[in-house]
């Protein structure tokens, strides 16, 4: 397991949506959160996430390019919402060199699970900075993660 200070700082803030800070999670573990997680947060029991929770960089990056994917300006409204919430809850994980030298597990993992790659990169790039923190990765969508689940925690929330 990483320690705090390989984790990038001061650790996860926790939050929720829309709830105060502090509302997340009472599983008394750790854990990053997917996209797929942050997109659905107000529809997920607490009870199933875990207390301390992180980002990573690219599910921050997915979240900003939301509101640019959509012609509703109501959906892209709630868009930039969900991305400033989630921007001032958390300091994003980074995609470092660990995360990097991780990266090339979780690729040969990917292809021996006899699955592509590059459709799949931003969840790769998650699930390798997951890898190299020792950190479970919670989703809503494991079929994102198929192939991997020898190498990180993947929770179904």
């Amino acid at each position: 397991m990483a320690t705090e200070g390989e984790l990038g700082g001061t650790g996860g803030r926790q939050g929720s949506w829309p709830a105060e800070p502090g509302a997340l999670g009472v599983g008394g573990e750790r854990g990053i959160l997917d996209t797929s997680v942050l997109i659905d947060i107000e529809h997920l029991d607490p009870e199933r996430l875990p207390t301390e929770t992180f980002i990573t960089a690219i599910s921050l990056a997915e979240l900003a390019a939301g509101p640019q994917a959509t012609e509703d300006e109501a959906e892209r409204a709630r868009r930039q919402e969900r991305l400033l919430w989630a921007a001032t809850t958390w300091e994003p994980l980074p995609f470092d060199g660990q995360a990097a030298r991780s990266y090339g597990t979780v690729f040969a993992a990917v292809r021996a699970a006899g699955r592509r790659a590059r459709p799949r990169l931003a969840d790769l790039f998650i699930a390798a900075i997951a890898l190299s923190r020792g950190l479970p990765l919670y989703t809503r969508n494991p079929d994102d993660f198929r192939g991997l689940e020898a190498l990180v925690p993947i929770v179904v929330v």
